[in-house]
């Protein structure tokens, strides 16, 4: 890690960088939100495997109960994001609630764990273009390749007003939103077992491998607590990102529900764990064409890809502007706060694109001649980049309930009750700790090991580390940069704000 060599002189007089033109609203923010969770992507992918591997029938219940922990953490996020705008989102909330060394932390963390869930679904998405080329054209096309081709266009919507990728992804999405609610439909209305009370039953979800249900599903969430990464390009921040972050808790908590529900009835409870672990992701393709026709199951398998696409430029984009709020305040090297004319995170989003090539050729080199064969790239890069990224962010939510608390405890002033300063925010960091804990213990089967392996703490720490030696180099920054760290986590605000204040 490093700063610029500008002298701290140089620093306090040199004007940061003015923040992107606000041109979101409500609407363009909850689908940024939900793209990340990738609507169809959960349903043929998330929900299938979750069956599969637990053979629970609780998991639409378990996305209801995840639903309810998250809108309690986002009462104490949304009330702070009125008061912090900041394109580093948990890095500042961190930095203004605890401390500005575990807002740095913090931060790196983030970086990490945002970059390790897009480059992780780059392997998936990998994996799905080369089976359908192969399968439709006959074309033998390495997923590496599809990758890379998939990482040009991410990159180039990255450089671009945030906006237009905004419009992409409203007509991804709502596509995706049309063929589930189809499927959801179809699957009750056919159901050959009639419609299950069970999947919603508490007596079918708290038992033992409850953790692993819950640890699947947390990563149809991840994504939704990037609202605030959009602050300074939304119209009313104040208004705008709690609006959509309530919104897209609701929407994804039942949608997800509802769909997990709909696969136990189209296939039947007493079947639904063989069926899952036999077709996987096919399973919805293959119940689509046959009873919609093969023209209907290649549209969804073609949307499934534009889904998996969808989430590549969502979570590009956070990573982007973690990049940018680090280097706009110096805390990583300055040029990371270059931006296009349209406002974009230009740099942000070159490293970022450069991250994913690097682990793609890293992988693609690694896996030759694998004894996985197709699925190299969904059993590694995509299953441990992802679960690996997932732990992180829950650690990060967790974290972030704590400064809400020491946020609201250092300006009362601005407290708006009770409830939301610190009763929401402290049950949100007790049970984000939980939801941790249980994916910390459930790893391995995360990770599809049968086995005990270094993967199952190499992973987390990939994850921790940063988090760790962040915390070090603000430590640092304290003695050798006063004004770099005055700016920690404070964005324009620079260092307006004393020294002698403990962050």
């Amino acid at each position: 890690m490093g700063t610029s060599t500008s002298s701290p002189r140089a620093l306090q007089d040199r004007p940061v960088a003015p923040s992107p033109a606000r041109r979101l609203g409500v609407a363009s923010v909850t689908l940024m939100i939900i793209a990340a969770s990738a609507p169809l992507t959960v349903l043929a992918g998330g929900v299938t495997t979750t069956y599969a591997v637990t053979g629970l029938l609780g998991v639409p219940l378990s996305y209801l109960v995840l639903g309810a922990i998250l809108a309690v953490f986002a009462v104490g996020y949304a009330a702070m994001s009125r008061h912090v705008t900041n394109a580093g989102a948990f890095y500042a909330y961190a930095a203004q609630g605890i401390s500005r060394p575990v807002g740095v932390g913090v931060a790196l963390v983030a970086l990490t764990a945002y970059n390790l869930m897009q480059v992780g679904i780059y392997g998936v998405f990998g994996f799905t273009v080369s089976s359908l080329l192969a399968e439709r054209f006959g074309l033998d096309v390495p997923w590496w390749a599809a990758v890379l081709a998939c990482i040009a266009v991410v990159a180039v919507l990255g450089v671009n007003r945030v906006d237009l990728s905004a419009r992409v992804l409203g007509i991804l999405v709502a596509l995706e939103f049309l063929v589930v609610i189809v499927y959801d439909i179809s699957a009750f209305a056919l159901a050959p077992e009639g419609i299950p009370a069970e999947p919603l039953s508490p007596s079918s979800l708290f038992v033992p491998g409850v953790g692993a249900v819950l640890s699947f599903g947390v990563a149809a969430f991840m994504g939704f607590e990037s609202a605030a990464i959009y602050g300074e390009e939304a119209r009313n921040p104040a208004r705008t990102i709690p609006r959509a972050t309530f919104c897209a808790v609701g929407i994804i908590a039942v949608f997800y529900a509802v769909s997990a529900w709909a696969m136990s009835a189209g296939v039947g409870t007493s079947q639904l764990a063989a069926v899952a672990g036999e077709q996987g992701p096919g399973l919805v393709f293959s119940f689509l064409g046959g009873h919609f026709g093969v023209i209907a199951a290649d549209i969804a398998q073609l949307l499934f890809v534009t889904s998996i696409f969808a989430a590549l430029v969502s979570f590009h984009n956070a990573v982007a502007r973690y990049g940018f709020s680090l280097g706009r305040e110096r805390v990583l090297p300055a040029w990371l706060e270059a931006t296009t004319r349209h406002g974009a995170p230009k740099a942000g989003s070159l490293v970022q694109t450069g991250i994913a090539v690097a682990v793609t050729a890293g992988f693609a080199i690694a896996g030759t001649g694998s004894e996985l064969g197709p699925l190299y790239p969904v059993l590694t890069l995509f299953t441990w980049l992802t679960n690996a990224g997932a732990m992180g962010l829950v650690l990060l939510m967790a974290v972030v309930s704590l400064a809400v608390v020491g946020f609201f405890r250092r300006r009362p002033e601005l407290a708006p009750g009770p409830w939301a300063a610190r009763v929401a925010p402290a049950v949100g960091a007790v049970a984000l700790a939980v939801v941790f804990a249980l994916i910390a213990a459930n790893f391995d089967l995360l990770l599809g090991l049968t086995e005990p392996s270094p993967l199952s703490w190499v992973l987390p720490a990939i994850v921790v580390v940063p988090g760790v030696l962040g915390i070090l180099w603000a430590l640092r920054l304290r003695r050798t940069a006063p004004e770099v760290y005055a700016r920690i986590g404070h964005g324009q605000e620079g260092a307006a704000h004393r020294l002698g204040e403990e962050a």
